[in-house]
């Protein structure tokens, strides 16, 4: 496996660079293609150590799994991996490794390697995937903790929750085939774990509200302790928003009412996160003192946290995950809400008789299910903000299932007239291309901060327009982007950036700073200082409504925020979007990206971009190396030693 020579197709740019002292072989060539970091080659060279001897098979794989949790998996699948080493290594006959089982079964033998539930730095598993031990802990424990959870029912008071199923899901006129909010309703008043999936304009939060309403009708003398968590801020704002807008229209009874909390926190807050720190104050020894909690936007929610979040609930606990299968996983390792609802569609015999019963809604013939989970995942299939005659709906469904020739008839047809088109080739063309559409976009935004009005209306007016960047880097990231829109909105004297910190500066923080409270992906407004004409703040409006400033120059770092990358707008919504895509493929261009971007529109989408590159990220879907699925739906459970380390203590 000791190679001397690199490819010609190496990454020009490494191939000036020579590889780190420590890099030989088969890892050096990786390394110059890019398909290594530094750190890679670290830790490659570490578990040599820590096994005792050289042993290039275990470095190459030891390599490979933590490349593979840096790019968002769980774990690198080495039997895949060798398959793909032909395309990788080209016809060089320099480039060789050895037979997949002889490969497997030298990684299988070293002291740092273990089987599922032994305790070794390295996990590797029948099916040839190899782990960190941390994350094939974290991958384990959620799948148990889910899977005992689905396996737990309820007792209900059958009579009232049909009684309030009726009252509170009245039969909607748009509505074709059964009422899925009120079987999700039903659903979750009668499991512990209830996975509600659905895209833009389903009802998941108006669903969940119900939910609680429910909830609080069958108590009996006591009150619900019940928490609403998402993993930003701006999705715990958003949701908080969400529940206020719509409870009043319930006209629930008051003592149902004020069970129902009216804020929401982030993940991290809730389970109480420590600064620099992997731990949290809450866990399974430590649990929350809920009987409720909601988490919102799952797709966001890498393995570790949601398996934490999980872990730190009481057994008794109704856990209700809400989120879009379909959108972008989330920027930790794993993808976690699309492998739960990896066998969402059907329910065994016994629920789909007891929601019948309840709903009085028909429901698809009942099956037996490898996994308790088939009873607890629903999937919302229609969508009140987007209509037959909606060019976003039409659009989001041809590329969420693959469509490219269907996606481009879309955006050609000019009858929808809430997406638009328009080819973009030359990176020199972008400021005359962009610069009308961004000055009308962030016009009543900044004509609102000439005019002094309140800062809520002000946040207000920028939240209505988005400029969308599937990479940072190059003239097509969010970092050219923002340069471009400052520039088109001083030419049209909207704006003064002769000085860093004008009025209307629209800032990202992008480093979480716990002194401040102040958390990576929070927005803020560069405003005068009320008590200071000369002087100015940036203000930021808080989950509560509540305004805070802070004087620059005590800002965590951040960025200017016209534009933003797709990942960072996860959460948000916005009247208007336009989205700028690179014009050669990337391989952070995929069909959720494409969706995640367009669906942040309420109203209007414009797309920039080359068709070749735009077809072939509909072709393109995401997938992340992960055991997350066999354990939910394929495999028998996977056991290690119940004894076994904590996630929180893995083996070093």
């Amino acid at each position: 496996m000791n190679l001397a020579t690199t490819s010609p197709t190496a990454d020009p740019d490494r191939m000036d660079a020579p590889p780190p002292a420590h890099a030989s072989g088969l890892l050096a060539l990786l390394f110059q293609r890019a398909l290594l970091t530094d750190l890679d080659l670290h830790f490659a060279r570490f578990m040599e150590r820590l096994a005792g001897s050289d042993a290039p098979g275990l470095a190459l794989a030891a390599a490979l799994a933590s490349h593979a949790t840096g790019q968002g998996d769980i774990c690198v699948n080495l039997r895949q991996w060798a398959q793909r080493w032909k395309a990788i290594a080209g016809t060089s006959p320099d480039v060789a490794l050895p037979p997949t089982s002889d490969w497997l079964a030298a990684v299988r033998a070293s002291p740092v390697v273990g089987r599922p539930g032994m305790r070794q730095p390295l996990v590797l598993d029948r099916r040839g995937r190899l782990y960190l031990y941390r994350y094939w802990r974290y991958e384990q424990q959620l799948a148990d903790d889910l899977r005992r959870r689905a396996q737990a029912s309820e007792l209900v008071d059958a009579p009232q929750l049909r009684i309030d199923l009726e009252r509170l899901f009245p039969r909607h006129p748009q509505l074709i085939g059964p009422d899925w909010q009120k079987i999700a309703a039903a659903t979750a008043a009668l499991k512990r774990v209830c996975v509600i999936s659905g895209g833009p304009g389903t009802g998941k939060t108006s669903t969940v509200l119900k939910i609680l309403a429910l909830l609080a009708g069958q108590t009996r003398n006591r009150s619900l302790r019940i928490a609403m968590a998402a993993p930003t801020g701006k999705a715990a704002a958003r949701m908080q928003e969400s529940i206020r807008a719509a409870k009043p229209g319930l006209n629930l009874p008051p003592e149902q009412a004020a069970q129902i909390p009216e804020e929401a926190s982030t993940l991290h807050r809730l389970l109480g996160g420590r600064p620099d720190s992997v731990y949290f104050r809450h866990d399974r020894d430590n649990p929350l003192p809920l009987d409720v909690l909601v988490v919102d936007e799952v797709s966001m929610v890498g393995l570790a946290l949601l398996a934490k979040t999980v872990a730190a609930l009481p057994p008794a606990a109704r856990l209700i995950l809400l989120g879009d299968k379909d959108q972008l996983a989330s920027v930790e390792a794993g993808a976690v809400l699309g492998e739960v609802c990896f066998g969402a569609g059907r329910f065994t015999p016994e629920l789909r008789s007891q929601l019948t019963g309840l709903t009085g809604e028909t429901l698809p013939p009942g099956r037996e299910a490898p996994s308790p989970l088939v009873d607890a995942i629903i999937l919302l299939r229609h969508s009140y903000r987007f209509g037959s005659t909606s060019g976003i709906g039409a659009l989001a469904r041809a590329v969420n299932q693959g469509q490219p020739a269907m996606a481009e008839a879309l955006l050609a047809d000019s009858t929808h007239q809430d997406i638009h088109w328009h080819t973009l080739t030359d990176p020199e063309t972008l400021p005359e291309q962009l610069a009308a559409p961004v000055i009308n976009g962030f016009t009543a935004y900044l004509k609102a901060v000439r005019d002094n009005e309140e800062p809520p209306a002000i946040f207000a007016a920028f939240n209505r327009f988005r400029v969308l960047s599937a990479v940072r880097k190059g003239p097509f990231g969010v970092e050219a982007l923002n340069q471009l829109c400052q520039n088109a909105l001083q030419d049209q004297e909207l704006i003064d950036a002769r000085q860093t910190w004008y009025l209307g500066r629209p800032v990202m923080i992008v480093r979480n700073d716990y002194n401040l409270r102040l958390f990576n992906g929070d927005i803020g407004i560069t405003l005068p200082d009320p008590n200071d004409a000369e002087r100015v703040k940036v203000f930021f409006l808080g989950n509560d409504g509540a305004l805070r400033s802070f004087a620059p120059a005590r800002l965590p770092e951040h960025e200017t925020v016209y534009a933003m990358t797709v990942h960072k707008s996860q959460g948000s919504e916005f009247d208007s979007i336009l989205v700028v895509t690179p014009n050669e493929p990337s391989p952070v261009l995929s069909r959720e990206l494409l969706y995640t971007a367009l669906t942040r529109a309420k109203q209007h989408a414009v797309f920039y971009g080359t068709p070749d590159v735009f077809a072939a990220a509909v072709e393109r879907r995401l997938r992340r190396s992960s055991g997350l699925r066999d354990r939910l739906w394929v495999e028998p459970r996977i056991s290690g030693n119940r004894s076994a380390s904590s996630p929180d203590n893995p083996a070093p």
